[in-house]
This record gives C-alpha cells, structure tokens and sequence, in this order.
C-alpha cells in the first residue's frame, strides 16, 4: 500500500463563476486589480531600485481589448509558473526570502507586507470576469539576464506559458508587464476608452504613480492623459484655512455629492490613516448606514464602507486612506478584526471630541449644527457622561413653557431653587397633557422621541438635585381645581352614572376646574395601568382553565388601575351633559368625551373605540333628529351584554 500527496486541482471556470457572482459586488473591480497587481510590481521594483520608474499606463484597443503596462518588477518563467498557475499565491508574501523565513512586519500588518495591496493571482484571473483571454508579457527586473516570459490563460482552465526571445517585438523593451485582456462577449463595454478611463480615475486616483490613460486625437494621434499622482486632498496646503475649507466643501462635491456643513480632520497614525469626516447638510435617521469613501495604500477599496465609525456617528460621511486595515475577500469592504475596533473608537473619539468643541460656545456652526443633527447629540449623550451634560444645556426640548433646555427648566435664571421638571415618555402622553399643564403653568417636557426618555434618565440620575422625574397622574391632579362642594353633591349622582357608562372601558371619572376652559376633558393614564390592561386584554381570548398561559397572565393580571376621564367643570359642554335627565344621551356624551380625549393624544383609536365613537354619534343624531313616521325614538340599550340562565339553558 502507498501514499503520497497530490494538489488540488481547480476548476478555472467555477472559479471565475465564484468570483463574478459571489465575491464580487461589479465586474469593474477587474480594473482595480490589474492596478493593485501593477502598483505591487512597482513597490517590488522600487525595493530593488530606489529610482526606478513608476507607471501604468492602460491602453484601448482598437479590436475592442486592453492593455495594461506597468514599470513593475518582471516575472522569471519560475516565478509566472508558480504565481499564475497556483491560485491565491502572493508575490507580496515574503519578498524574495526563503521559505520559512519570518517578515518582521508580519506580527504587525499580518502575514503580507505592508507595501503590498493585494494577490497577483486571483487579482489577475478577476480579468476573466470581462475577458475570455489574457495575454501576459514579462520582462524581470530581479534577473535581467532570465529571458522575457509569455503566459496565456483562457476562461476555460488552459494555458500556456513560454519563454520568448529576448529580441521577440512581443517582449517588453524594459523590466516590466503588460497584460492584454481580450473581451468576453456582451462585455465589451467594460474595456471601452470612456469607462476605463474612469473606473481608472475612480480605483487609482489617489495613487502616487503615474496612472495613465491613452487616447486618441480628433487628427488619430495619441496622448496620454495622467488621471493620478499629486498629494491626497485633505494634506494639500493652502494659504489659510478658509482657503481649504473652501477646497474641501468644493471636493466633498465632487467625491461624495453634497455640501458639507463642516469638516472634521482625522487622523490615526497608528493604523497610518489620515482623512476628512464631512458633516452632513441635512438630518438623516439614526437607522441609516453610513457609507464611507474609503482607500487602502490609496487605492480605492470601496465607496460604501459600513462600520468605520461608531453607530452614534451617522451624522458624517469620511473619505480617509489607511494602510493597516485589513480588505475583505472580496476587497471591498473592511474585515472586522481588533484593528478595525479600535481604529472606529480612535476616529469616534476624534468626532466626538470636535462635536464637544463646536457646541462648547455660541456660533452660527453650533445652531445650524444643533438644528440639524440633534439627534445625534441625543444619541451620544446616552453613552458619554460629557456630551451629556453638554446635551442638558444646549439640547432644545418641546415643553408646555415653550421650546427650552434641561438646564433653563431645573435652573430659573431668577435664582429660585429648581422646582423639579417632570417629562412624558410618549408623544400622545404629552398632547393627553399640554394644554392643561401649560394653563396651569406647570413644565411638562416631551421625551416621546427617540433617545429622549433614556437621556433625560441618565441626566436625573447624574443631577438630583434637577428633580427630573417622569409624569405621573398625581402630579397633575394637584394642580387641578376641586369643585366646590355643593357643586359636587349636586352632580354626584350624574358622575356614578357616568361612571357606569364607561366601566367596560376601565375609565372612572371625576369632576375638576381647570384652565383652559375649551378643553372638555382630560384622560389620566399610568404605565402600571395600561400594562395591567393589555395583559387582560391578552388573557380575555384564552381564559379557559385549560390554557396554562391564558391562567398564567389571568394571574399576572391583578387589579386594574382605571384610566380616569377628568371632566373639567368649567367648560359648559361638560355642565351641559351632567344636567341631562335623558340617561342614553348622557351615556352617549360621556362616550365621545372619551373617545375625544383619545384622539387629542394624537393615539389612532382601536376598532372598539371607533365602534364606541359610532355608537355614540348615532344615539346624539337619533335624539337630535325626528324620527322618520314622527314617532318618538325608542331608547337604545345601552346596558352591558350578559347571558341569563335562560340562554345558558
């Protein structure tokens, strides 16, 4: 019996099926990897020799292929065998050093070289994406006496690889490649002049080589049109800085889309990053992705990069270049490992830090940027105890006293001690309550918004003093006029009778004065009670003794607390109903009462609650209208359905 080891063999064209539908978002990053491998060569070259050239030049076609030149390092017949013909090698991994033996930037920047963008292999077969055959030419500048070599593969797994003379035309005059794509059918687009041009000015922009296009003349010269080189954007120095601020609004145009509201320069250079955070002009929901511009080496890795900065920070879009962070797979986007960790806290702390700063004093930048993103000052403030207390000062807020901060409700400017500021934790709670707290001068703050309750939580914890606490029933009962007692015995029984028009509602109802007099009534609820009456609610369809859970929250359930209908005895509609002697119309006023007091908290009514409406109208329309034939209006039962023993039988 014998053993031995055998490689695996790969299928060319499952591969390249792989990549196009699987790994690569676009057929146009087939560009980017031709650059990576001609940008690689270059940094191999420039190891050899400090001034050696540094150019890629892509030239159309005119059957339709391209031509990709690079001044790279070369490929020996040795190297192009074990590089083309075995797939996901590097020829960044370990530069020319034996194997085994260790890259000392390797426990840093991981297993390639740091000067390295990406793998000559799989860089090059992503061509076959657009391509049904490459055609590569290579001269070494590593061994100048080895002949030039010809590799060519095709899309269905072939390919060939000779060594060519060295006084071949087809051999390249200098060390270096040139990579000729022919293109595959229904993909000739992708190799035009136009759309090289630009996904060449788009991946390769920022590259310190000269990144070339060749086009043709209107008279059928040739020219080249350089679409790289110079220095990154936000490092480029201007007179002043309203000089560049100007520079970085107009490439913010350009790059991204829109105007900023301001710029924020970042710079990490532990994971060799440097970059721009522009501001958004408008406000955007804290639940959208935020797309980063982002370049490794500065080469273009992806225009929507996902997870650069921390959640808190939606409010900006950056354009940065880095070298220590690592690519996914597919090189367009970023792979999440510690260093992708801690560089999104580092560049969180830098926005934050600038935040801090532009609201610390009054500016126009400060109330624009307020106005416009104080959403995420909310949300930053959950988590960092100082843009919290920065947040209970600048923070505007929507109270029954007018649009205020935390600091002018719990700190008067006429010195008196705090008074407590009570808050709302919903939206409908708080328009259930304005009109009334704000006759009676109380300060009721709106914390039904996103971030809001749990901010103002962090902030009564961290301030006691303040007295911030959220609204209760009793704390508007206080404030509420008592009516006078022989008024009270006047319409008691008119109130019990009111209380039972409601019962099936878990609604009691009392009598007050209070201002505004337009308001007819107000509905009281506490959290406690609601949540008493949705577990009812959730019992009542499986209250058989059978059913475990429907017991189970039966239990749960205990004593309701009744919402509390507040009738305000200043307001003549309400005399009017406590002096009906007709019991249907008084029942059915109290209906719409409630019902009304309802939809003032801008809450949408469940079906019951609009049957109730219903109910009630008609009754009010019946009695208000004469019958059809004359005859008087029979009374409608308004008594609670029940089964008598009869129909029990």
């Amino acid at each position: 019996m014998t053993s031995g080891t055998d490689a695996f063999q790969v299928d060319l064209r499952g591969l390249v099926e792989l990549l196009s539908r699987h790994l690569y978002s676009s057929p146009r990053v087939y560009l980017r990897e031709l650059l990576q491998n001609g940008v690689d060569a270059i940094t191999a070259r420039r190891a050899l020799e400090a001034d050696a050239p540094a150019r890629v030049l892509l030239r159309p076609l005119d059957d339709g292929g391209l031509e990709v030149h690079d001044t790279g390092v070369g490929l020996t017949a040795d190297e192009a065998r074990d590089l083309l013909a075995t797939i996901g090698r590097s020829s960044k991994r370990d530069d020319g050093r034996e194997p085994g033996t260790a890259d000392p930037l390797a426990g840093v920047l991981g297993s390639g070289r740091g000067d390295f963008l990406g793998q000559f292999g799989i860089g090059l077969l992503s061509a076959f994406m657009v391509a049904d055959e490459i055609d590569l030419v290579s001269r070494s500048a590593r061994d100048p006496q080895a002949p030039p070599v010809r590799w060519r593969g095709y899309a269905d797994g072939r390919y060939e690889l000779t060594e060519l003379d060295p006084a071949d035309p087809a051999a390249p005059a200098e060390p270096g490649s040139v990579v000729r794509l022919r293109p595959l059918r229904d993909a000739e687009h992708w190799l035009e002049a136009d759309t090289v041009a630009a996904l060449a000015a788009d991946f390769g922009g920022l590259l310190p080589v000269d990144v070339s296009v060749e086009v043709r003349l209107e008279d059928g010269s040739t020219a080249r049109r350089r679409l790289s080189g110079g220095e990154l954007p936000w490092r480029t120095a201007y007179a002043d800085e309203a000089e560049r601020a100007r520079a970085l609004a107009a490439y913010c145009e350009r790059t991204l889309g829109f105007t900023p509201l301001a710029h924020v320069d970042l710079d990490l250079p532990v994971a060799g990053l440097t970059g721009v955070a522009f501001v958004l002009p408008a406000a955007v929901a804290p639940t959208t992705a935020a797309h980063h511009r982002v370049s490794l080496k500065r080469m273009l890795l992806g225009t929507g990069v996902e997870s650069l900065l921390p959640e808190w920070a939606f409010f900006v879009r950056c354009v940065v270049d880095a070298s220590a962070l690592r690519p996914t797979a597919s090189r367009e986007g970023l792979f999440e490992d510690d260093v992708l960790f801690a560089t999104r806290e580092a560049l969180g702390e830098q926005v934050r830090a600038w935040t801090l700063d532009t609201l610390a004093e009054p500016s126009p930048l400060a109330r624009s940027f307020l106005s416009t993103h104080h959403l995420a000052v909310r949300a930053l403030a959950v988590q960092d105890d100082a843009m919290l207390d920065l947040a209970a000062r600048v923070l505007p807020f929507e109270t029954t006293v007018g649009t205020r901060t935390l600091a002018d409700l719990a700190e008067p400017a006429d010195g008196e001690p705090p008074a407590g500021v009570l808050w709302t934790t919903s939206v409908e709670e708080y328009r259930r309550v304005a009109a009334v707290a704000a006759a009676q001068g109380l300060p009721v703050l709106n914390a039904g918004y996103v971030y809001d309750a749990d901010l103002l939580a962090r902030v009564a914890r961290r301030r006691p003093r303040w007295r911030l606490a959220p609204v209760a029933p009793g704390d508007l009962e206080a404030v509420l006029g008592e009516v006078e007692p022989l008024r009270e015995l006047e319409v008691t029984d008119a109130l019990v009778a009111l209380g039972h028009d409601l019962a099936d509602q878990d609604c009691d109802v009392q009598l007050r004065v209070f201002s505004p007099p337009e308001v007819p009534a107000m509905l009281l609820t506490d959290r406690d009670g609601e949540h008493a009456r949705q577990v009812r609610e959730t019992a009542a369809p499986v209250g058989d003794a059978t059913d475990v859970w429907g017991a189970v929250l039966a239990g749960l359930a205990g004593p309701a607390r009744a919402r509390r209908l507040v009738l305000n005895d200043a307001n003549p509609t309400v005399r009017a109903l406590l002096a009906a002697a007709d019991a249907p119309v008084r029942a059915a006023g109290a209906r719409s009462l409630y019902v009304t007091a309802l939809l003032a908290s801008g809450r949408p009514l469940a079906g019951a609650e609009a049957g109730l409406l219903d109910d009630a109208l008609r009754t009010l329309l019946e009695r208000a209208l004469p019958a059809p034939d004359g005859a008087p209006h029979a009374a409608p039962d308004t008594t609670p359905d029940t089964e008598t023993e009869d129909d029990a039988r």
